[in-house]
């Protein structure tokens, strides 16, 4: 992946290799927040600054400490320990200075802690031996299709909320339809920029 460019690496984490609708990574939260337009938005954004963070932060401990000292086998710890500590600052930014989106997102904001896109990001970029810039390159994109993923999710719902379905599609049988239905799309772009 050394000689990958960076706009193959921006695209493909962001359609080819979406984290939620091509990896099936991070359900939890999509399914969770995106009942609203709002919650997806203030979701998208937290993950988008958690995961970019944790990049930034994982990388230089992975290459910098973990690495030269041979404590490779430490880095699931360290890496779920740098997440929870960004959480943690997020959580409290936006129970200070946004209350009702801190509201809104309930539960499933302390879940960022938990969310295997963000630890999937950590791993990956070591795995796929990326340098500094590619794993912020890497980490923006995946973000970037999270949040695409979600809010295109979020305004079908939204829509279908209103839409007269039959009993037996109502509720999360209609979103697991529309779930499948937008990854199925996405599957289209397999092969372009893919790796």
């Amino acid at each position: 992946m050394k000689n990958t460019s960076l706009l193959a690496i921006f695209i493909s984490s962001v359609f080819v290799n979406n984290i939620i609708l091509m990896r099936f990574i991070g359900l939890c939260s999509f399914f969770g927040v995106s009942n609203k337009l709002s919650s997806a938005l203030g979701m998208s954004a937290a993950v988008f600054f958690v995961m970019t963070l944790a990049t930034v932060v994982s990388w230089f401990i992975y290459n910098l400490v973990l690495l030269p000292l041979g404590l490779v086998y430490l880095k699931i710890i360290v890496f779920i320990l740098v997440i929870a500590s960004l959480v943690q600052l997020v959580e409290l930014f936006l129970k200070k200075n946004m209350p009702g989106l801190f509201k809104a997102l309930g539960i499933y904001l302390p879940l960022i802690t938990t969310n295997c896109a963000i630890l999937a990001v950590a791993f990956l970029i070591v795995d796929y031996k990326f340098n500094f810039l590619q794993s912020i390159i890497f980490s923006s994109g995946t973000a970037l299709g999270y949040t695409i993923a979600i809010i295109l999710f979020s305004s079908i719902r939204e829509r279908l909320e209103l839409a007269p379905l039959p009993n037996a599609v109502k509720g999360y049988g209609i979103v697991f339809i529309t779930a499948a239905l937008m990854s199925l799309s996405f599957m289209g772009l397999i092969g372009l920029f893919g790796f």
